[in-house]
């Protein structure tokens, strides 16, 4: 089965009345009215991040109701409820129909359809999720998904913050794939039927030919009106052609002259780098069993893995390295651990287990004892937090 746009699977029903939405989220109609009674302005923390380029990235990040709807809406309804076409990538689960027809959505997976190419088209839309405005979000919700009254009116607003949606929000990376959902496909077939090759990852579009120096002005013309259809602008700064003639190609960080998209030289390089540090801090008297060099070692390990998912021959020697040195957990990671299950044992005996903060706690406590672990001395307190996590176990 082709799917050319986003569609939802036959057969999954549609949403009315504020009942009807209660139980296919299932969650209480006193929680819905909860969270969707909170004003406006305290539904979100409002936070400034800075960016690699000095600018700052406004984030939001919701209220701990508001949260656990926008997941369940995530769980039962963009995960569970939508076919994806093949062009989009990001944010977007691997379902049943993607694993059958070994379809990924990694970034990797989308620089993969533009290899070889010879020229190349990437437009970027500017501060993409403010402009994604309340209408479109109405449209998603009753033209794919067919909902209709308070349903509809409930999951907008729960969505939306004022008039639009906002980076932070947990529906807003699937809103943001689905808000071209009845004009896209259109001008992918105008590029296929070009020989051209039409990608999105979130709010990064990329057109690519086989063809050195393709004249790509048509092809931009038509991206601009879908664009403009929608009231998105484009970021015009982001916005540029490239060809083979005049440089090395490159799609989300990866080139792509060649058969498989790979990580350009100098960020090898860094790699490597960031491993030997790590390698030289590892050397350092009790430096294992501090915070720095935990979050220093994730970090490293987030970039190893880069090489793994590229199929790099470096991969895993440097993988083994790492291995080698793990964090160690210090006498204080056994206080921390221990004074968190206390705290969860006094929630499940109040009967809090079904809280959102009950189930972030005992994740933690979990993550916890996986670094306490790897001490053979404290494996015997590791396994008697064990026990005691199993009787008040979610």
């Amino acid at each position: 089965m082709i799917i050319n746009y986003p569609i939802k699977k036959s057969g999954a029903k549609s949403l009315r009345s504020l009942q009807s939405l209660s139980d296919a989220l299932d969650i209480s109609l006193s929680d819905l009215n909860e969270a969707i009674n909170i004003p406006v302005k305290d539904r979100y923390n409002r936070l400034e991040l800075p960016k690699v380029d000095g600018d700052k990235r406004v984030v939001f990040d919701p209220d701990h109701r508001v949260r656990k709807i926008q997941r369940r809406i995530n769980k039962r309804i963009f995960k569970e409820l939508i076919l994806w076409p093949e062009y989009l990538f990001g944010s977007i689960p691997t379902n049943k129909h993607d694993r059958d027809n070994k379809i990924e959505r990694h970034y990797i997976a989308c620089a993969a359809k533009h290899c070889k190419a010879k020229t190349i088209l990437k437009l970027d839309i500017k501060n993409f999720f403010e402009n994604i405005h309340r209408d479109i979000v109405v449209s998603i919700f009753a033209n794919v998904f067919k909902y209709k009254g308070d349903a509809l009116n409930y999951l907008v607003e729960i969505c939306c913050y004022d008039d639009h949606v906002v980076q932070g929000a947990l529906t807003s990376s699937y809103i943001a794939s689905l808000c071209l959902f009845d004009v896209e496909y259109d001008v992918v077939r105008r590029a296929e039927r070009k020989g051209l090759v039409y990608t999105r990852l979130v709010d990064d579009i990329t057109i690519s030919s086989k063809i050195i120096n393709y004249d790509m002005t048509q092809i931009k013309s038509h991206v601009e009106g879908m664009l403009n259809e929608k009231d998105l602008p484009i970021n015009f700064k982001k916005t540029e052609v490239h060809n083979i003639s005049t440089e090395a190609l490159t799609v989300h960080g990866l080139r792509v002259s060649f058969n498989e998209p790979r990580l350009a030289s100098n960020e090898v390089k860094r790699i490597k780098a960031s491993v030997h540090n790590i390698v030289s801090l590892s050397q350092k008297n009790n430096s294992k069993t501090s915070e720095a060099y935990r979050i220093e070692y994730n970090r490293c390990m987030g970039r190893v893995n880069k090489l793994g998912r590229v199929g790099h021959n470096k991969y895993k020697l440097l993988l083994a390295t790492l291995k080698k040195i793990k964090p160690q957990a210090s006498l204080l990671d056994l206080h921390s651990v221990h004074r968190l299950v206390r705290e969860l044992e006094s929630l499940h005996a109040q009967g809090n287990i079904n809280k959102f903060n009950y189930k972030k706690k005992y994740d933690l406590a979990i993550f916890k004892l996986i670094v306490i672990n790897r001490t053979k001395s404290y494996r015997p307190f590791s396994q008697w937090i064990k026990n005691r996590l199993q009787v008040i176990k979610i």
